[in-house]
C-alpha cells in the first residue's frame, strides 16, 4: 500500500519508538494491520505519535513463555514497526486504526522511560531488503502456496477471493496470508523473522500442512 511518506533507509526512520507488545499479532513490511486501541496506555501512545509527527508503532510480540510478569513481559528480540496511515475516533474513547508496516527491527534496548507505553532502542539494519518493494518475489514456489492455501480452505470449509490471490504479486499474498494466519506466537515469530519472502513463504506452507496433517489423524473439528 503507497503511503504519503517515504522510507528509503533505516536513516529515514527514528532510533527510539514506541512499542505495543501484542501476542499473535504479525506485522510485515508493506502489510495493513487494523488494531482497535483502548487501553488509556496505548491511546496516549497513539496520541504522542500523531503530535511527535512521526506516526510510528513498532509492534512486537511478548515472549509469554520467558515472562513472569504479565503487565511488563519479555519481547521478542525482533519486531516490525508501521506507520498510522487510517485512524479513526470511535466516540466512546477508543481509536480504531490502521498500520502499515515499513521495516523489522532488532530490539538494542527498551528503555527507562516515564510514558506509560514501552519505549525501545532498535537497529533496522539487519533488515535492508525490507525497503525494497516486491525483494525476491521470483524465489517464492507459488503453486506450492496456493496448493497450501486450498487446502486449508477446504479443510476448513472456508471460502476466498480467488480472482484477487490470483492477481495479488507474490510479496502482498505471503505477506498477507501471513499475516492472517490463524498460528500461535511462535510460528508468527519465525515468519517475522525469516531471512527471505522465500523462506516465509516455506515457513508458511509448512505450518499450514502440520496443521492440515494433525487435523486428519486427530479428526478435530474445522477452525469456525
Amino acid at each position: 500500500m503507497p503511503i504519503n511518506a517515504e522510507y528509503r533507509g533505516p536513516a529515514e526512520l527514528p532510533e527510539i519508538i514506541p512499542v505495543f507488545p501484542l501476542a499473535g499479532a504479525l506485522l510485515l513490511p508493506r502489510g495493513q494491520m487494523p488494531l482497535n486501541i483502548f487501553e488509556p496506555r496505548y491511546l496516549a501512545m497513539v496520541d504522542d505519535s500523531l503530535r511527535d509527527g512521526h506516526r510510528l508503532i513498532g509492534m512486537i510480540q511478548p515472549d509469554v513463555t520467558h515472562s513472569s510478569n504479565e503487565d511488563n513481559p519479555v519481547l521478542f528480540r525482533v519486531g516490525c514497526v508501521g506507520r498510522i496511515t487510517q485512524l479513526a475516533e470511535s466516540g466512546d474513547g477508543r481509536y480504531i486504526l490502521e498500520l502499515t508496516g515499513i521495516s523489522r527491527f532488532r530490539v538494542v534496548e527498551e528503555l527507562t522511560v516515564q510514558t506509560p507505553y514501552r519505549q525501545c532502542r532498535v537497529d533496522y539494519f539487519p533488515f535492508l531488503d525490507d525497503f525494497t518493494a516486491r525483494k525476491g518475489e521470483d524465489a517464492v514456489d507459488r503453486e506450492a502456496l496456493l496448493a497450501a492455501l486450498a487446502e486449508f480452505l477446504k479443510a476448513n470449509n472456508l471460502s476466498v477471493d480467488w480472482n484477487g490471490v490470483e492477481t495479488a504479486p507474490n510479496e502482498a499474498l505471503v505477506n498477507a496470508l501471513a499475516m492472517m494466519s490463524p498460528y500461535g506466537p511462535a510460528e508468527k515469530q519465525a515468519m517475522l523473522e525469516a531471512p527471505d519472502l522465500k523462506t516465509r513463504a516455506e515457513i508458511l506452507i509448512a505450518v499450514t500442512e502440520m496443521d492440515l496433517a494433525k487435523k486428519r489423524t486427530s479428526g478435530d473439528p474445522p477452525l469456525q
